[in-house]
């Protein structure tokens, strides 16, 4: 589908600052759009909330985002709402919504030693929507899901410039390198990032893994999904203004207003 508008205002909410990671892929491929990044810190981290509350909370707020921006499009960029209000969303309300599920069906497909882990939430981990995707999209796979316990918290505070320390992301991000418990010996080869908060310590997993595996990172294929959406001429123009809210309505400190440049670049206002 297509929409009218030459300029698409596309919302992209998030329970943190994770989403920014999708939210980059988007603005790679449609700078021209106008863009509402809402953080729902007021609430971080969801996992601390039972899926109901969880369902209460993000239908109305989304409800009344749409109400005050009135977006062309919504980004839900959190695995753990994803898997719980996608539903809800669209019979409610008839914006486009682009969810964030894990990318269970390609880690699987391009792992050669057939031995895979998906790295999210204990939320997200448990939902039946996550064994769904691992039923229909195996392959013949042993995928092994690793609930984290602190690994978002830790990726916000590395982000508002606080110091995470290596021993912290390797206690986390240990139990998803399986080694030789096939009959073949084979050992993990790639590691599903179900969670969008955790690119932002790709850097730290790199240094930290025990041996080399493929991350996979489901924002450039959300990024796909919402420039198809939006159609071939809207949103390809010069880059327009970007604005970032938080629900608790506190403003970045300096020390996050400037973590946030890389993402936002110049088009960030207030």
């Amino acid at each position: 589908m297509a929409f009218v508008s030459q300029t698409p205002t596309i919302l992209v909410f998030d329970s943190g600052l994770g989403g920014l990671t999708v939210f980059r892929e988007i603005v790679k491929l449609r700078p021209g759009a106008r863009y509402i990044y809402v953080a729902d810190d007021a609430y971080f981290p969801y996992g601390q909330h039972t899926e109901d509350e969880i369902v209460a909370r993000v239908v109305p707020l989304v409800g009344d985002l749409i109400a005050e921006h009135a977006p062309d499009l919504a980004v839900i960029a959190c695995n753990t709402a994803s898997t719980l209000v996608m539903t809800h969303l669209r019979e409610v309300y008839t914006v486009p919504f682009v969810g964030t599920v894990p990318a269970i069906k390609p880690a699987c497909a391009s792992s050669k030693t057939k031995r895979v882990s998906v790295l999210g939430t204990k939320g997200t981990v448990k939902r039946e929507y996550t064994k769904k995707l691992i039923a229909d999209f195996a392959q013949g796979c042993d995928v092994t899901l690793v609930g984290a316990e602190n690994l978002a918290s830790l990726a916000e505070a590395a982000l508002r410039g606080e110091r995470v320390s290596d021993d912290a992301i390797a206690a986390e991000i240990a139990p998803c390198f399986l080694n030789g418990q096939n009959n073949d010996g084979a050992r993990t080869d790639t590691v599903v990032l179900a969670c969008t908060h955790y690119p932002l310590l790709i850097d730290q997993m790199l240094a930290l893994a025990p041996w080399g595996v493929d991350w996979i990172d489901p924002a450039p294929a959300i990024a796909r999904r919402v420039s198809d959406l939006l159609g071939s001429a809207n949103g390809l123009g010069e880059t327009l203004g970007a604005r970032i809210l938080f629900t608790s309505g506190q403003a970045p400190s300096p020390v996050l207003a400037k973590a946030l440049m890389p993402f936002f670049g110049a088009s960030l206002v207030s």
